[in-house]
């Protein structure tokens, strides 16, 4: 089996547009958390969300391809323009080699609600406009991705919900440890915006702590009430370590273990016995014993029954206080399609600069969470090797193990 590397990650977050921010507001313990007045005026029970910058990209790409890109596309041009020049890839080197593609992303509402809206309006299919078919379709991020840097190995969107960025990393994962490809651009996308959550703010899964929106994400803490929506994009480069030391790039980290599962139960609500197979396999398959565990990124989205689930999970694999675990959604809400990528990313940071991000807001420790150890506040403290989870509706999960490089 082929060891897998990442050399390269790029990131568009509601924490910063560059690594170097997005590091600072972990060690900080900034929220990129907003209240938007929008959202109530049309009707939203929550008008929370995480305020993600649009990127300017006429400066770099034509007009015409501009309009095959929604906004989750547009994260993750950006997302990866960052993480392929990170690894030293230029494009000369993508010509010249059969780079993968995998993807994470669930929806393009928006793309698909302006399309339908302009037909009911105009009574005219004409006036959607060319680039609305490729806007609209669910493979839309790694078609454009794929068209604007000429990949030419596997192309392929991953809908795995809240899972998917984190299963297009560890199929990735797969592919090169197969020999099956030598170079695979990994990473998750999530729309910002009102038609992307509408639904959600009408199953009352949103928090309605509208009076401090940075305190309103809270995981694991007793007083929780939902979650907060959040998005933008994260690439991680994925590549062969034979691969990387042939090229002299930068070796960040290396995926260990990928672990999945399904929960065959409900189509929203967790169980236990799910997540904790995920984390069994992956564990299993990194071949590394869970002492060597030195942080844990929980899924935990701070609604009741899923972070108590997870907290059950975590306590029957890796047992009681055992490890430090918070969950980075405290700072960013839930990027959902995007999280399983961006939390990788925001764990290697932390990994390389010696800290653990506080899960802030955890004031109050609830039956599950009282028998984990999750620091509120940042800690200084060296850690090797760390897990991740991911957990989507309809019972898919998502277990990544990255050591150090």
């Amino acid at each position: 089996m082929n060891r897998v590397v990442i050399t390269g990650m790029g990131i568009w977050s509601c924490l910063g547009v560059t690594l170097d921010e997005v590091r600072d507001s972990l060690y900080n313990g900034k929220s990129g958390i907003i209240l938007d007045p929008v959202r109530k005026e049309m009707g939203f029970r929550s008008g929370l969300t995480s305020f993600v910058p649009k990127p300017e990209l006429k400066a770099e790409l034509p007009r015409a391809q501009r309009a095959y890109m929604p906004e989750p596309a547009q994260y993750a041009y950006c997302a990866t323009r960052d993480a392929l020049k990170a690894a030293g890839i230029d494009q000369d080197y993508l010509d010249s080699h059969e780079v993968g593609l995998l993807y994470g992303n669930d929806s393009t509402a928006d793309a698909v609600y302006n399309s339908v809206a302009k037909i009911i309006a105009k009574k005219d299919t004409m006036l959607c406009g060319a680039g609305a078919i490729f806007q609209s379709m669910n493979s839309t991020v790694t078609m454009n991705l794929g068209v604007i840097f000429h990949l030419k190995g596997i192309n392929l969107t991953v809908s795995g919900a809240c899972a998917s960025g984190s299963h297009a990393i560890g199929l990735g994962a797969l592919l090169i440890q197969n020999g099956l490809q030598e170079m695979v651009v990994c990473g998750g996308a999530q729309e910002v915006n009102m038609a992307a959550t509408g639904s959600f703010d009408g199953i009352s899964a949103f928090s309605t702590r509208e009076d401090e929106p940075t305190k309103a994400c809270r995981p694991f803490d007793a007083n929780r009430d939902g979650l907060v929506p959040g998005g933008g994009a994260a690439t991680v480069i994925l590549e062969s370590y034979e691969s990387a030391k042939r090229r002299g790039a930068p070796i960040i980290a290396e995926v260990l273990g990928y672990g999945f599962s399904a929960n065959g139960d409900h189509i929203s609500s967790p169980n236990v016995d799910g997540p904790a197979r995920s984390l069994e396999m992956a564990i299993r398959r990194a071949g590394i014993d869970m002492k060597e565990i030195g942080y844990v990124n929980a899924h935990a989205t701070s609604t009741h029954v899923g972070d108590a689930n997870e907290a059950k999970a975590l306590l029957r694999v890796l047992g009681e206080k055992t490890v430090p675990i918070t969950s980075t959604k405290s700072q960013t809400g839930h990027e959902m399609w995007m999280a399983g990528a961006s939390e990788v990313i925001y764990s290697i940071l932390m990994m390389k600069n010696d800290f653990i991000a506080g899960n802030i807001n955890y004031e109050t420790p609830d039956e599950d969470s009282c028998h984990l150890l999750i620091p509120a506040t940042t800690i200084e403290r060296h850690f090797d090797t760390f897990l991740s989870n991911s957990f989507g509706f309809g019972g898919t999960n998502s277990t990544l193990i990255v050591r150090n490089v």
